[in-house]
């Protein structure tokens, strides 16, 4: 099984760092409109660490 992180939402942009595209949302609600629209046009999971980063994952 192979999980690609697609993207990342943040409301911190210092504390996220890498490869994947990175998302900037304004608030809390920003942020969670922007993580499910992209997981849905993406197929794909968001996934929440609960330090104002989502992540979305493709699951293959």
């Amino acid at each position: 099984m192979e999980n690609r992180i697609l993207a990342v939402v943040t409301l911190d942009m210092n504390i996220v760092a890498g490869g994947a595209p990175i998302f900037f949302a304004r608030n809390q609600e920003e942020q969670e409109k922007m993580a499910r629209y992209l997981a849905r046009t993406l197929d794909a999971m968001v996934h929440d660490l609960e330090n104002g980063v989502y992540f979305i994952v493709k699951h293959v």
